[in-house]
């Protein structure tokens, strides 16, 4: 089977949305021949400031714009963005490319830490992939890393590999549980997950979560494939789907699982 390469763009994103289009933009030049470019959750707009004013549709000019992007260059980008809903927005990693434009809305909302994300955006429902190239991916945004059931509910669906989006919260013991939980969730659903983050901003002064770097790429026996630092960086991981099916019958728990 075919490697599939994945650029995963570790930015550190400001509150200005056409500004961190250029952020795409360049993490696509960079992206070295890779078929996905995975940017961090809120790349549209970072944590800390109101999110209304800044949410917009999936045919909106952002999300149009980094569609332009990603069709220019023959690649799929996931990026995190803001969309609206009622008095509330969405928090949607956004999915698009050649042939392809849709949003997953983030399902387990940040309300921990002291931090309550859903006093400002309302949750999704339903868990999402897609199929590139033969090989089905599925999305998943920060928080959701927490929620096993949702990554085997993910493989359920087909995914080989899990795409994360994050923008995770600095503290005491956070980079150790960011690495632990993405190597466990790997290892919970037999599954590549590629876990792209924020990187980290220095002190904004702010109790949002901004990032703390180190995205980590895990294979589907939980081994790290790849791991950044704190800082802004581009790397590419070679993800073998063959991996997967290799995984799941040697250590088959999806199969062997009694509760549902």
């Amino acid at each position: 089977m075919i490697l599939m390469r994945i650029a995963v763009s570790q930015i550190s994103s400001t509150t200005d949305p056409r500004s961190n289009l250029e952020l795409v933009r360049d993490a696509v030049r960079r992206a070295d021949g890779a078929r996905v470019v995975l940017l961090p959750e809120a790349t549209m707009c970072r944590f800390g400031v109101p999110l209304g004013p800044v949410a917009e549709p999936l045919d909106g000019p952002w999300a149009s714009a980094v569609h332009e992007i990603a069709a220019s260059h023959d690649v799929v980008v996931v990026a995190g963005m803001f969309t609206p809903s009622g008095d509330r927005v969405t928090n949607t990693m956004l999915v698009t490319g050649p042939g392809i434009h849709l949003g997953y809305d983030k399902i387990h909302l940040f309300d921990a830490f002291g931090f309550q994300e859903s006093r400002t955006v309302a949750p999704g429902s339903s868990p999402v992939v897609f199929e590139l190239d033969g090989v089905t991916l599925g999305v998943a945004t920060c928080y959701d890393i927490r929620f096993p059931e949702l990554f085997r509910a993910l493989a359920d669906k087909g995914a080989s590999a899990v795409l994360v989006g994050a923008s995770w919260g600095a503290g005491p013991g956070k980079k150790e549980q960011w690495e632990l939980l993405v190597r466990a969730r790997a290892l919970d659903c037999t599954s590549w997950v590629v876990a792209c983050g924020q990187a980290y901003p220095g002190d904004l002064g702010s109790s949002a979560p901004t990032g703390i770097g180190y995205s980590t790429v895990a294979d589907p026996f939980g081994n790290v494939a790849l791991q950044l630092s704190d800082k802004p960086e581009v790397a590419v991981a070679e993800i073998d789907p063959g991996a997967t099916e290799q995984a799941r019958s040697v250590l088959p728990v999806l199969a062997n699982r009694r509760l549902r």
